[in-house]
């Protein structure tokens, strides 16, 4: 397979022959060159310790306003970080939606994110694959727009995918596994078809946790055998948790404008955290699951992660709603989900009761969270003087119990054996003839490439010695068991007995309750450890886990289908106290719009 592995950035985060070059155009370079302005960071050279040669690019400017990807680069292969402001143009570090199409609209604006994408993805390791059709989307998406036609607030505007979202196009559908890749599939997941309706531009698959954290008792998150190692750029060789950890890093730092992930129990919302992120983890059944790679049918959701809590709802309008190929979606209470959009509201906090559950501080308090717990006391004064009353001591109902059960596990186990099977059904094409997880579990024990032994299947074997699939008579009691405690036993019960609007947690905290019984969760930044915290590291693999810049979030959490009140919660909050600006990342690529408009 190495040999197929050389053509136009198709899988950018694998190896590649050392002297790729794919069809420079000298001329062009330097002209690039020659346009880019004296401050703007920008280094042809490999730095002390480089990981490899430059790689070589053809650029390629549209003659259209809207977008110019440049999906074919100039040399380079490191750009020194370097903190970039152009007085023109947004920094795509934080640009927003409205910012980018403003640009669009006024013939000012280009995309820049495919360079910044080669900036750092040796170090960073956030993006497994671009789209090598994006470039022709682009101008199909900027004729229109001349034309007077713009499908929606998102038109042409390019998003990462985490790569267990299927698209029916050149690019893999993998899950972080060889096992998957070449496989076809029969279209679109639904969510991504949506995105490409409303002109988004699907602009390459992220890096993720492989089989979305579900494989390895030994694992590390956001590692996988065909992404490797996906770290932090808020702190040096740090772990910046998962599974949607591509899709963290990379709108974080602004290789995208922002990003779909991907959720069991915390995938979106710990990313989401640990990089500085809004994230909003849905309902499940808001969004649909169709061809996306599975873990659960009962925990599996796909929602949105961003810079700012309103380009996040833009987003989710976008991707909720009913899909005939996901019955979870008939549940939704509505025959169109609203615009979420409108929750957009300064004054949201005014007159809600926002429930504290102390006693999860308390359970999880240990050396490392201090600074954590000192950040979350102090932004519920911020709440609180926001109009919102605090209820301390909303505690769960079954939070003992729940600490001690195990029923989680087997309903993921479960589940993971029917809905990967039915997944495997639907692949057009199939190289490694994978229908089961025995096959997977087969492949990846056997494939060099894939890291076992040294990190183990753990999770796979307990599931195929325990035998269940999710239609065996014992998985039912399971589920309700493990649905209970999140449910009457958890959130529904603390927002019932306090009568609450939202509960309130640190995000470190707060994904377990709500994945269990499938709430909606909005996290925001929050702040991050302070500059003499020690650093952690984790015993397998020695990524740091704490440690000084590294930022994490705060999180509402609500009953079903309440994303509306969630939203406004998190982007009054936001409004307020702007976290995410205050901490900002060791390392960042230095293209800016500028230095590719300039010609």
């Amino acid at each position: 397979m190495t040999g197929e592995w050389t053509t136009e950035a198709r899988l950018i985060g694998r190896s590649t022959p050392a002297n790729d070059s794919l069809g420079v155009d000298e001329q062009l370079h330097h002209q690039m060159l020659e346009c880019r302005p004296r401050d703007s960071g920008y280094r042809e050279r490999n730095p002390p310790g480089s990981i490899g040669p430059s790689i070589s690019r053809r650029v390629m400017v549209l003659k259209f306003p809207a977008v110019i990807l440049l999906l074919c680069l100039p040399r380079l292969s490191w750009a020194r970080p370097t903190w970039h402001s152009p007085t023109c143009y947004p920094d795509l570090l934080s640009a927003g939606a409205e910012e980018l199409v403003a640009g669009l609209e006024s013939g000012a604006w280009s995309s820049a994110y495919i360079l910044r994408i080669h900036e750092v993805n040796d170090l960073l390791h956030v993006v497994t694959e671009i789209n090598p059709d994006a470039l022709t989307i682009a101008e199909a998406l900027d004729a229109e727009r001349a034309n007077g036609t713009t499908r929606s607030a998102l038109h042409g505007i390019p998003m990462l995918i985490k790569n267990n979202i299927a698209t029916k196009d050149r690019m893999n559908n993998t899950a972080g596994s060889f096992a998957l890749l070449g496989a076809a599939v029969p279209r679109d997941a639904t969510v991504a078809g949506k995105l490409r309706a409303a002109g988004v531009i699907l602009l390459g698959k992220s890096n993720l946790s492989q089989w979305a954290n579900f494989r390895s008792s030994n694992s590390s998150s956001g590692w996988s055998a065909d992404g490797n190692q996906t770290t932090s750029a808020y702190h040096p060789n740090a772990d910046r948790s998962g599974s949607s950890s591509g899709s963290g890093v990379g709108t974080s730092i602004g290789l995208a404008f922002a990003s779909l992930g991907t959720e069991t129990d915390g995938s979106i919302l710990s990313p989401s955290s640990a990089n500085n992120l809004v994230g909003i983890k849905p309902s499940v059944g808001l969004t649909s699951r169709s061809l996306v790679i599975p873990i659960s049918s009962h925990q599996d959701t796909v929602g949105p992660m961003a810079r700012s809590v309103s380009d996040a709802a833009r987003i989710l309008s976008i991707i909720a709603g009913r899909d005939p190929a996901d019955n979870y979606t008939s549940a939704q209470p509505w025959d169109s989900p609203p615009d979420y959009s409108g929750s957009l509201n300064f004054s949201s906090f005014r007159g809600a009761r926002i429930g504290v559950p102390r006693q999860v501080l308390t359970s999880y308090a240990d050396g490392t969270s201090p600074p954590l717990v000192a950040a979350f006391d102090a932004v519920l004064r911020v709440i609180e003087q926001a109009g919102a009353t605090i209820v301390e001591d909303a505690n769960f109902p079954a939070w003992q119990g729940y600490l001690r059960d195990d029923n989680e596990t087997v309903v993921l186990q479960a589940d993971f054996i029917s809905d990967l099977a039915s997944y495997l059904s639907r692949l057009t094409s199939n190289p490694r003839n994978v229908t089961s997880l025995d096959d997977i579990s087969d492949f990846t024990r056997g494939f060099p490439l894939e890291a076992y032994p040294e990190r183990d299947t753990a999770s796979w074997d307990e599931a195929l010695s325990r035998g269940w699939n999710n239609s065996d008579p014992r998985f039912w009691p399971a589920y309700q068991a493990s649905y209970y405690y999140g449910a009457e036993g958890g959130v529904l019960g603390a927002l019932e007995k306090y009568n609450l609007d939202a509960l309130v947690l640190p995000t470190d905290y707060a994904p377990g309750l709500p994945a269990r019984a499938g709430l909606p969760v909005v996290t925001v930044p929050m702040g991050s450890y302070p500059a003499n915290t020690t650093v952690v590291r984790s015993q397998n693999w020695g990524l740091v886990q704490v440690g000084p810049n590294i930022p994490f979030g705060i999180s509402f959490m609500g009953a079903k289908w309440s994303e509306e009140s969630l939203i406004g919660y998190a982007y009054a909050f936001e409004q307020r106290t702007n976290f995410r600006s205050r901490t900002r990342p060791y390392l960042t690529p230095s293209t800016q719009l500028a230095d590719v408009v300039n010609g």
